[in-house]
């Protein structure tokens, strides 16, 4: 298996330059490198590079990504995601910074995550309490939506709903 490690600037960089699968976690700040394949779940602290011979299948969460080979599946950023010039992406964006150089392809939807709010943020936001804010979610009065248990709410979504003084 392909893997190196080296030191770079307080943080590990790692390069996968063979064909794997299954899932990659990395819990302490890392520089992850595909040069190769890869199936399964990525999480990474850190920065992921998706190189322009990497072909990608995966679920991606890092905090700072950029791509220039092919990735199929859904990436969330908790920073930003860049598409350089080669990459082919196709899946769902979650990210509060995208950048999609002439000559990207992007398949798929992108929701720039600062104008999502979770139901402790909302609360706070429209000086109510969590309880209340899920219970509205619950029943429909406010709009929103569930990503796995958690209620999601998109502020644009909310600022409406507020002028047009559905709410109380």
């Amino acid at each position: 298996m392909g893997l190196r490690n080296k030191k770079d600037r307080e943080e590990h960089t790692i390069d996968v330059d063979a064909a794997m699968q299954g899932s990659l976690v990395f819990k302490d700040p890392v520089n992850l490198k595909i040069n190769g394949k890869f199936e399964g779940r990525l999480e990474v602290k850190g920065n992921l590079t998706i190189s322009d011979t990497a072909f990608v299948d995966a679920h991606i969460k890092c905090e700072n990504i950029s791509i220039s080979g092919r990735v199929k599946g859904d990436i969330e950023s908790d920073s930003r995601i860049e598409l350089l010039n080669h990459a082919v992406v196709e899946g769902n964006i979650k990210t509060p910074r995208l950048v999609i150089s002439d000559g990207a392809i992007f398949q798929g939807t992108c929701i720039m995550m600062h104008d999502i709010l979770n139901a402790d943020d909302l609360a706070k936001h429209l000086e109510l309490d969590h309880d209340t804010i899920v219970q509205w979610a619950n029943s429909g009065k406010i709009p929103g939506f569930k990503e796995g248990e958690e209620w999601k709410f998109e502020r644009k979504r909310i600022d409406d709903w507020i002028a047009a003084g559905k709410i109380g």
